[in-house]
């Protein structure tokens, strides 16, 4: 009896070790780099996040460098301040220019590489959020961010694979913000022509109830007169005569 729950005990043991060396192997995959919000509207503005987890169980990140598409450029480029971390933007010539409220920018920011100081390093069982201001969004499907983590042990983790649409999700993806056509939206009026010729028919309408209720007050101060007349004068017919 003692010899078989030693072997249940066993057995369990070796299949909780298995279990989680499984996880622990799967579980990182699934923990990546992405921007968030992942969806916006070409030609608008917005703000994003890159969140970057901590996928080590020992070492820190403290360098995160995130690489703008180089096919989808992007005119203003503006980050918010992340405390305990400095940031530095890169920026690359483009030709044709990229066209912003009416000006022609010949340059557009390449890289942005946000670097821990002190002890803002993200820990492990932590992550981070790094908040990006970007627009307008260029006319392109989708655009790919390619991002390096940098940890405090000295491993780099590079976050560049494409994910192809239908396919398998890559082993190091890379963020993705997926871009929709603006919907097209018609142009504002003072009113809609129908809306204009019922209006013109309530005019009308209330013009007509209006000379209809002076002609008929008339009608009933003129029968009042009359009457008024037509009684002083039978009174005057009944009078007896002196």
């Amino acid at each position: 009896m003692i010899r078989l729950r030693r072997t249940a005990t066993a057995a369990a043991l070796a299949f909780t070790v298995a279990t989680t060396a499984v996880l622990g192997f799967a579980g990182p995959a699934s923990a990546h780099v992405s921007v968030n919000p992942k969806e916006a509207t070409q030609g608008g503005y917005g703000r994003f996040a890159f969140r970057v987890p901590n996928e080590s169980d020992s070492a820190s990140t403290t360098k995160v460098e995130v690489v703008l598409p180089e096919n989808a450029p992007v005119g203003s480029v503006s980050t918010m301040p992340v405390p305990g971390w400095t940031v530095v933007v890169e920026k690359r010539k483009v030709d044709p220019p990229v066209e912003v409220h009416g000006s022609q920018l010949t340059e557009v920011v390449s890289k942005l590489t946000w670097t821990a100081t002190g002890d803002a390093a993200v820990k492990p069982g932590q992550f981070q959020e790094f908040p990006v201001s970007m627009g307008p969004l260029p006319q392109v499907d989708r655009m790919v961010f390619k991002s390096l983590q940098t940890y405090s042990d000295g491993n780099v983790v590079r976050w560049i694979e494409e994910p192809t649409p239908g396919g398998e999700e890559p082993e190091k993806p890379a963020p993705v913000l997926t871009l929709t056509p603006a919907s097209a939206s018609a142009a504002p009026s003072a009113a809609p022509a129908g809306q204009v010729e019922a209006d013109d028919d309530d005019d009308d309408s209330d013009g007509a109830a209006t000379g209809l209720g002076i002609a008929g007050l008339v009608a009933g101060l003129a029968g009042l007169l009359l009457g008024g007349l037509a009684f002083a004068r039978t009174r005057r017919e009944a009078a007896p005569k002196a």
